[in-house]
């Protein structure tokens, strides 16, 4: 990303968006939407085909499969140069370590939204806001009632997440059965929910803190915002740095992955160059009907300048995340013991019970009370064409808390493997309830629409452009 020569001080653009005449440059390497929904997507049906290969991993009838799943993740792995060395197991490395590029392209979405996407809306990304503040904290309360202040107690921030990719893959089923602004609530609620679950683990799931290394970790992002502000785009130094901060959170005791959520919130959303820029050169080199080596390098160099950094990284690191980290997180943290017995009793379980009623119940009703008195006191209105029969089964639909709550189910119960059994068996048949619970709502309130029911929405609903994700 280096600056190419006799390259002018003017030609970088620090702020205005791109004129009319430049957008069909745009329009060719900007990623749309509907990619990304796609992604999603697809990504659910791997992470879903991963989960039924966990659990047969362990519960088929075959000797040592199942402490074959065990000794296989629980594999130390170390990482040694000269006398620094770090040991964790082969399931500690893919939660710690390779879940640090989902939480980053989480980090990059959030970032996208809130200079191009909804969030920038403060009108628009009104109601998905309040839905999802809703969203976390009655689950939270609905687990707390359940579990009491017993040694499950902990676990009352794992309802409070909700799956982008099966919550996304489920609505794909439906098709054009729900309208485009609701597909965009939900995807805006679930990315504010992210945000929320960050900050949970973040604050609420951080035992032993040290100040020295979590200062450390703040430097190198002072560093990082520093090299942005000298125009220092060489995306390798941001990458050492990024494993730097990693490394430094991982020594300070706060978890490790929450690096990529910071170094994805620093990654510029705006373009380096005009796209223009691209476009008179490609002109002005074409006038031969010849291009050498050195023309189309700068050219190419041009064309990817005129895209922000976060729409690049997001283009080339969301398969990564939702076709292989997501489906290999699955793989070793949803593997649980469901025979003698074990199912039975971890339905009855306070933790699984609490899991299961925040999530199924609590999801829905928080959702569903934080749009009708944001909606009612004038704060903001309903997604265009959405009705509240369908707003009550997306609400159920984002009670599927899949990976987001594997992961805090991890970090609740660190001296139980019971408790930590139990939540995971909570998490897996609460998501698969609610996603039948919201399918099926979203079913009858499509033949209630189909039937003459009226549309809800806020008096003052007028239409209003789609979001600048959509081309």
């Amino acid at each position: 990303m280096s600056q190419p020569p006799h390259h002018p001080d003017d030609l970088w653009r620090r702020g205005p968006v791109w004129t009319a005449s430049e957008r069909p440059l745009a329009r060719y390497v900007a990623r749309p939407l509907r990619e990304f929904l796609h992604v999603e997507s697809a990504g659910s049906v791997l992470l879903l085909a991963a989960t039924v290969l966990a659990l047969l991993w362990v519960n088929l009838p075959f000797d040592g499969w199942a402490s074959a799943y065990d000794h296989f993740w629980h594999t130390p792995l170390a990482l040694e140069i000269g006398d620094w060395r770090i040991e964790e197991s082969l399931q500690h490395w893919v939660n710690d370590g390779l879940m640090t590029i989902f939480f980053f392209v989480v980090g990059l979405e959030i970032k996208y939204e809130l200079v191009h996407g909804d969030l920038r809306d403060p009108r628009t990304a009104a109601l998905p806001i309040v839905a999802a503040v809703g969203g976390m904290v009655v689950p939270a309360l609905v687990y707390v009632a359940v579990v009491g202040r017993g040694e499950g107690a902990a676990g009352w921030g794992i309802p409070m997440a909700t799956d982008i990719a099966f919550a996304v893959g489920v609505l794909g089923l439906l098709g054009r059965r729900i309208p485009s602004p609701a597909r965009l609530f939900l995807l805006t609620l679930a990315i504010v929910d992210d945000i929320g679950a960050i900050l949970v683990i973040a604050v609420f799931y951080t035992d032993e803190l040290s100040l020295g290394w979590l200062a450390g970790a703040l430097g190198l992002l002072a560093v990082m915002t520093v090299l942005r502000a000298a125009r220092v785009w060489a995306i390798p130094v941001y990458a050492v740095l990024g494993v730097g901060v990693w490394f430094a959170l991982l020594q300070s005791g706060v978890h490790a992955t929450l690096a990529g959520v910071a170094v994805g919130l620093l990654t510029p959303a705006v373009a380096l160059l005009r796209p223009s820029v691209a476009t008179e050169y490609a002109v002005e080199g074409l006038r031969d009907n010849d291009l050498d080596a050195e023309e189309l390098h700068r050219l190419r160099f041009l064309i990817g300048e005129s895209v922000p950094v976060v729409e690049r990284l997001q283009t080339r690191l969301h398969p990564l995340s939702s076709y292989v980290v997501l489906p290999v997180f699955a793989l070793a943290n949803a593997g649980v013991a469901l025979g003698d017995g074990v199912l039975g009793e971890a339905l009855r379980a306070p933790v699984a019970l609490g899991i299961a009623a925040g999530l199924v119940l609590g999801k829905p009703l928080g959702i569903t009370l934080a749009c009708f008195l944001a909606v009612r006191l004038g704060l903001a209105r309903m997604p265009d064409g959405t009705s509240w029969p369908q707003l009550v089964g997306i609400g159920a639909v984002a009670g599927i808390g899949f990976t987001v709550s594997l992961f805090i189910a991890g970090l609740s119960f660190p001296g139980s493997d019971l408790l930590t059994a139990e939540a995971k068996v909570g998490i897996l048949l609460a998501s698969l309830l609610a996603a039948a619970v919201g399918v099926a709502l979203l079913l009858m309130s499509g033949r209630g629409a189909q039937n003459g029911t009226a549309v809800a929405s806020s008096p003052d609903a007028s239409p209003r452009p789609e979001s600048t994700r959509q081309n």
